[in-house]
């Protein structure tokens, strides 16, 4: 049952036209329409070649591409093409596919050659597919989306139905993988590299013998294990399928504690992002662009000398060989600088071709198919054709196809179906081929077939290293078993791999040893010093002139100093001495030394110095009786002000206890390795609030110094029996008080300072310390050799039973007392005396006036008596035995009589003026 295929009348009407109407097809079966859409299949043009097609198992008989002539007429037009059934032919399954013959990256000039090579194998095998033939039907998609939109169109909507369909680049492939699973087909790609194409969500169908280009990143991070890196910097070109790789890089050295330091883009000009891997001090470097940016990016990088022993490139290895000794007119530096910059940088490829000499599913190895697929390309240079390296990818995708319809054939017959009764509503069937395809594991010509769960290729990783201008593998990874082949040929600038940053070396800063035996010299004689004189007063104890000092006070002093001495100690000892665990218990040391001792020391002083203004400071009535106060009260001041010191130190312990802290200074280079720095650190004895603390202990101390000076200065002229060294005890005070007020503020400022910090402290402290011992105890030893004080008073002692040393302390009081007295009598005399003057004045006068007529009489003669004594005056007697100043205050009544200061006893003379 054939039709005839042509119409007598529309070829009239066409031959008019010098063009050549359409045609019928045979019946079931169909015509194929090359490069053009539904619009354009109207009216075709002179040459152009129409294809006959058939349904099902039938096939053609008679002419099956016929040819558009001049005259509007088709060739062959005297044969009938029919479409008949032929029992013991092969059903054909058909595979529609994209090869970019032209365009951004023209892979199918050697991928097409290659899958036709695969096809012609599988279908001479009677172990795969033996009823069914495949068949390519192929465009040229020129890498152009648009172009691509276009061809899937007319794959879709013409004759024969396809059962797979195969793009190459990545672009086509993500149209094409998004639009087929509206027809229930199978996606199969042998050149699309984009992570994107890994969502299953969005492309649920899609697979691809070409690895993911995230497939370089396990190596990647393998490889910064390996040279033991942790810090890493990447650069890349703003394109979708590098900025997909680089998020995909970022999750997986997270996930290996790897950090991305500095991450830099571009689009066109690279020139402000490699400059900010300069600035940031970046040494790893993960670069994703293109080969013609590639030579962009390096050329920047020689002008910022980002290159050498120091710093390591990561670049993709898919760039032809001598891709940074082609000029480019875009840049401008020599070949010398590039190939000075880009020396040592590390490649990750994919591996194309099996490095194994292996027999796998095609029964070929990959030296054999490289033969094969040369001498189908006709002798041409595998570097000007392009796919050449992606040429094993499209031969093994054919057979992974193949392989997998070869094992849907029984389920699916199992069910009832077959191959053959494919079409675009049946998802069983492609179900079926999916699961075949997601199991699939098999050796080919590129190595190891298998698909993990995104439909991606896994793969081997080739990791090469430029050496002298040329590449040289130095190893191989295997992803899917995590296995690392290393040759140990890697070459380096440097001694080795760089450091991944600028080596910090830490360094401790230690007190100076010298000044801490120094420090401690001084402190030990000055503890010594402290026994002595603790000895001298609890020996010489009984003496009269000890006991006037209170001793016990004195006693509490020296032990105080003597604490205090000791907590320079523990003040010198760091990490350099002792190991860090136990620094805390040094920091406790030096804060209950110095506190204790301090309470004790200036505590006992300031006992002495406030009881003494309080006795001599306050009224008579109540002096008399505060004068003699018991020496417990004493005791119990010095306790108080202890206890408040113990309480505070026991909150601030528990509460908030000392820790070790360390500070970290300012980097510094040293001149002879610029690229290791070193990072100075202190040891500190600190808590979590530490300047509240510090803030309370000195507010209490420096109230209680502040005091104690003011004290000081109103007992200076004071002197008593009780206390015979208070004027020496107010020395102390002052000198204490000084140098702490000094010293506080200043440690901390100096406290990152260890030797200065250490030196003021320390010898403020030594200095208090010396001067408090010198003050109040060689005074006393002096007087007690130079004067043998103590062996008097025992003799006095067994010749008395008592002491009878003459108190000239209580002399010198009681003379004062009625030295006081007599000044009260002498001023009450003299305003009687002026009183007296003034009397005999207007009576001198009052005479004068009643005799005016003898003026002189009485010129040479005295005063009467009874107008120059008065009353209550009488001469003096005795004006020898009058002190002189009492002399000359009766000369001033020698015209007029004497006057006697009578009232003034004789015998209190001599007190009033000794």
């Amino acid at each position: 049952f054939c039709l005839k295929s042509y119409s007598i009348f529309t070829l009239f009407i066409e031959f008019l036209y010098n063009r050549c109407a359409i045609i019928r097809p045979p019946r079931d079966g169909g015509i194929r329409y090359r490069g053009l859409t539904q619009e354009q299949v109207k009216i075709l043009p002179v040459d152009y070649e129409i294809e006959y097609i058939c349904r099902g198992s039938r096939i053609i008989v008679g002419p099956k591409v016929r040819k558009c002539l001049h005259n509007g007429t088709w060739t062959d037009m005297n044969q009938i093409s029919r479409c008949c059934r032929c029992r013991h032919c092969k059903k054909k399954l058909y595979i529609g596919a994209l090869f970019p013959m032209s365009g951004g990256w023209p892979g199918g000039q050697a991928c097409l050659p290659a899958a036709q090579m695969a096809l012609d194998l599988v279908n001479n095998r009677t172990d795969i597919l033996p009823d069914y033939e495949l068949e390519l039907i192929h465009y040229d998609s020129m890498c152009d989306p648009g172009e691509a939109t276009k061809l899937l169109y007319d794959l879709l909507y013409t004759e024969p139905i396809k059962i797979v369909l195969m793009p190459g680049c990545s672009s086509v492939s993500t149209l094409v993988a998004e639009a087929a699973r509206m027809w229930n087909l199978i996606v199969f790609s042998y050149g699309s590299s984009s992570p994107a194409l890994s969502n299953r969500q969005r492309f649920p169908t899609f697979f691809r013998t070409h690895p993911s280009a995230t497939l370089h990143n396990p190596t990647r991070v393998r490889l910064f294990q390996k040279w033991g890196w942790t810090k890493i910097a990447t650069i890349q070109q703003t394109t979708e399928v590098f900025t997909s790789t680089l998020d995909d890089l970022e999750e997986r050295v997270k996930e290996a504690g790897i950090e991305i330091s500095v991450r830099q883009s571009f689009l066109t000009d690279p020139a402000v992002a490699v400059k900010n891997l300069k600035r940031q001090d970046a040494r790893i470097i993960v670069g994703l662009f293109y080969e013609t940016e590639a030579r962009k990016v390096f050329c920047e990088v020689f002008k910022e000398k980002l290159y050498g022993k120091k710093y390591v490139w990561f670049l993709i290895g898919w760039y032809a060989d001598n891709w940074f000794k082609i000029k480019d007119p875009a840049i401008n530096c020599t070949v010398e600088n590039m190939t000075e910059a880009v020396e040592g940088h590390v490649t990750t490829e994919i591996v194309m071709l099996n490095p194994e000499t292996v027999r796998g599913a095609s029964n070929l190895t990959s030296q054999e198919f490289l033969a094969q697929l040369m001498s189908r390309l006709g002798g041409k240079n595998p570097e000007e054709t392009g796919g050449f390296q992606e040429a094993p990818l499209a031969y093994d995708a054919v057979w992974a196809l193949a392989l997998a319809l070869n094992r849907t054939v029984a389920p699916l017959r199992a069910k009832g179906w077959a191959l053959e009764d494919f079409n675009y509503n049946n998802k069983e069937i492609t179900a079926e081929i999916y699961r075949a395809l997601n199991t699939s594991s098999f050796e080919g010509v590129s190595g190891h077939v298998v698909f993990d769960a995104q439909g991606s290729r896994m793969a081997w990783t080739l990791i090469e290293q430029l050496q002298g201008g040329s590449y040289k593998k130095i190893g191989y990874y295997d992803s899917t078993k995590g296995n690392l082949s290393w040759y140990g040929n890697d070459k380096w600038i440097g001694l080795g791999p760089p450091a991944d940053q600028t080596k910090v070396i830490e360094e401790f800063r230690y007190l100076s040893q010298k000044l801490f035996v120094s420090v401690s010299v001084f402190a030990g004689l000055g503890i010594l010093l402290g026994i002595v004189c603790l000895s001298f007063n609890i020996y010489n104890s009984s003496v009269r002139y000890i006991q006037n000092s209170q001793p016990y006070l004195n006693n509490m002093t020296a032990v105080g100093c003597v604490l205090a001495l000791a907590a320079v100690f523990p003040l010198g000892i760091d990490g350099l001495h002792i190991q860090r665990s136990q620094f805390p218990v040094v920091c406790q040391f030096r804060l209950w030394l110095l506190g204790l001792g301090f309470s004790l020391a200036y505590g006992s002083m300031f006992t002495k110095i406030w009881w003494v203004h309080t006795v001599f400071t306050k009224k008579d009535e109540k002096k008399e009786k505060r004068k003699h106060l018991e020496p417990w009260k004493l005791y119990a001041t010095v306790a108080v002000l202890l206890a408040i010191d113990v309480l505070s130190l026991l909150i601030w312990q528990i509460m908030d206890p000392l820790h070790i802290t360390v500070e970290k200074f300012t980097k510094e280079a040293p001149k002879e390795d610029l690229d290791v720095l070193i990072q100075p650190l202190l040891e500190h004895c600190s808590s979590e609030k530490m300047n509240t603390w510090l803030g309370v202990v000195y507010g209490y101390k420096g109230l209680l110094l502040l005091l104690g000076i003011f004290l000081a200065y109103e007992t200076k002229s004071i002197s008593t029996e009780k206390i015979n060294d208070h004027r020496a005890v107010g020395m102390a005070i002052y000198n204490v008080a000084v140098l702490c007020m000094i010293t506080a503020p200043v440690t901390m400022i100096l406290s990152s300072q260890q030797d200065a910090s250490f030196a003021f402290a320390s010898l403020a402290i030594i200095f208090s310390v010396y001067i408090t011992l010198v003050v109040l105890f060689v005074p006393k030893i002096r007087r007690l050799i130079t004067r043998g004080e103590w062996q008097s008073e025992q003799q006095d002692t067994l010749k008395t039973g008592s002491s009878t040393n003459n108190n000239d302390e209580e002399k010198s009081r009681q003379l004062e007392r009625e030295n006081r007295e007599l000044q009260k009598i002498i001023q009450e005399k003299e305003e009687r005396v002026t009183e007296l003057r003034n009397q005999l004045a207007q009576r001198q006068a009052l005479r004068s006036r009643r005799r005016p007529s003898v003026p002189n009489q009485n010129q040479n003669h005295s005063v009467p008596s009874s107008h120059a004594e008065p009353p209550s005056y009488s001469p003096a007697t005795d004006k020898q035995s009058l002190p002189p100043s009492f002399s000359n205050s009766s000369d001033l009544y020698q015209g007029e009589g004497k006057l006697s200061r009578n009232n003034c006893h004789n015998s209190r003379l001599p007190l009033l003026y000794k």
